[in-house]
């Protein structure tokens, strides 16, 4: 690994450009955070209209970005991100009945294989970004981790890394992901129909109530601890924890769900900007190739584990993929994979993927400077 790289003292956005230091007054910014939420909602029309996997949220998704692109410059929704994770592991979380509890419990090893296989895989992605692009090893590792974004550009920046580049390269790779896997699926026809349905089925407005107070307290008691992915996370333990003690409060309504995967996909949409593809396009071009690399190998991988862990193929293959939670969770809940499978791989997995990336890279650090010494005696 190369040493630590200086990091500059203007917040950076993933653009490689500084974030704006000083936001427009709440009532200025109102035209055009009803443009982002126009826009968006056009792109979920078309792509209801086009039949496009998982429309609400590739819809939305594709319309922002495109017209961020083209140099729109939508902002984001205030909280979009933390209320579409929200609503999504509600939703996961009323899915534990206990015999999906103990069929996690099952896989539970194949869950740590799988963390191990994700994080020898980012090793190897960092690597050849390193050797395609000249960057260093440091922002190459937390650069293609296979973690969740916010987490691996706080580990950047603590570690000395690129920020802009660590945040670029997960923003990139979640968008191919999240759009190339669900279009790859619908395109071979891929449907499950798995056993897998909600312990809720009808809805109440007392216990939707009690249900939106109980899992944003799940989501504000892992703020307080520092945990990762905090809104999608707490709130699916919470409700799993319910679900799978037998109390069923409140289903969650059709337009709550379609307004959650609108949510995730505008606040996906707006990282994008004109200036992201000219940033660094050799950069960009390497994280790409690599991405899908990364989606082959993880697609073998998945193909091997579902005949040794007794799983169906296309569930094993999205909980292997290197996407998020939200993206991979809603694909599987909308083509009956395995949603509750799939959900408790990939939250594990990016848990433990942020415990043991930092010292996984104090420990590649430590092995660097003694071979390094070994080399100058």
């Amino acid at each position: 690994m190369v040493g630590p790289e200086s990091v500059s003292g203007a917040p950076a956005s993933p653009t490689g450009l500084p974030a704006d230091t000083a936001a427009p007054s709440p009532l200025a910014s109102l035209p055009r955070l009803a443009l982002t939420l126009g826009v968006a909602l056009l792109g979920a029309a078309l792509a209801l209209w086009t039949y496009l996997p998982l429309p609400w949220f590739t819809g939305a998704l594709l319309a922002i970005a495109a017209v961020n692109i083209a140099g729109a410059h939508l902002p984001a929704l205030p909280f979009a991100r933390d209320t579409g994770q929200w609503i999504i592991g509600v939703a996961l979380g009323l899915y534990f009945t206990p015999e999906v509890i103990r069929e996690v419990l099952r896989l539970a090893p194949w869950v740590l294989c799988t963390t191990v296989f994700m994080l020898l895989l980012g090793l190897a992605g960092a690597w050849v970004v390193k050797r395609l692009t000249r960057e260093s090893g440091t922002t190459a590792f937390f650069a293609m981790a296979i973690g969740g974004a916010s987490e691996m550009a706080a580990q950047a920046e603590r570690h000395g890394a690129r920020v802009d580049r660590v945040a670029a390269a997960h923003s990139l790779r979640i968008l191919l992901v999240a759009l190339i896997v669900p279009f790859a699926l619908q395109f071979a026809g891929v449907q499950g129909a798995d056993p897998y349905e909600p312990a809720a089925q009808v809805f109440n407005w007392a216990g939707f109530a009690v249900l939106v107070a109980v899992t944003g307290g799940g989501a504000v008691v892992l703020l307080r601890f520092g945990a990762p992915n905090v809104f999608m996370i707490g709130p699916l333990l919470v409700a799993a924890a319910l679900t799978g003690g037998g109390m069923t409060l409140s289903s969650l309504p059709t337009p709550v769900l379609n307004g959650g995967q609108l949510l995730i996909g505008i606040a996906l949409g707006t990282r994008f900007s004109p200036e992201f593809f000219r940033a660094a396009p050799r950069y960009l071009a390497a994280v790409t190739l690599v991405t899908l690399g990364y989606l082959g190998v993880a697609a073998l991988f998945g193909w091997a584990m579902s005949a040794w862990a007794g799983m169906a193929v296309a569930t094993a293959v999205l909980a292997t993929t290197p996407g998020g939670i939200g993206e991979m969770a809603l694909t599987a809940k909308l083509l009956k994979l395995g949603a509750p499978v799939v959900t408790a791989y990939h939250a594990i997995r990016m848990t433990l993927v942020v415990l043991l990336i930092g010292p996984l890279y104090r420990l590649l650090r430590l092995l660097a400077r003694r071979a390094a010494g070994r080399g100058q005696a």
